[in-house]
């Protein structure tokens, strides 16, 4: 880290992820150290998290479920 608080990212890194200039980066603290990624990344890493599960289309496929329901009574 530069005396300004700037952060170099070796140049073969950065191809292999391919990050230009302008990517956006989040910086995610974990109980060990800081996982750096881009907005996909963390999401990728999250969806892993949560062992693969999408949240929100399970969550609309209920309410879809529980209206059809609704609309047969």
């Amino acid at each position: 880290m530069g005396d300004r608080g700037r952060l170099v990212v070796p140049a073969e890194l950065r191809v292999r992820l391919d990050w230009t200039q302008g990517t956006t980066l989040l910086f995610i603290e974990m109980g060990d150290g800081v996982i750096v990624a881009t907005r996909d990344q963390a999401k990728a890493l999250m969806r892993r998290q949560l062992g693969g599960a999408d949240l929100v289309s399970e969550l609309l496929a209920e309410r879809r479920d529980a209206a059809r329901v609704d609309d047969a009574a």
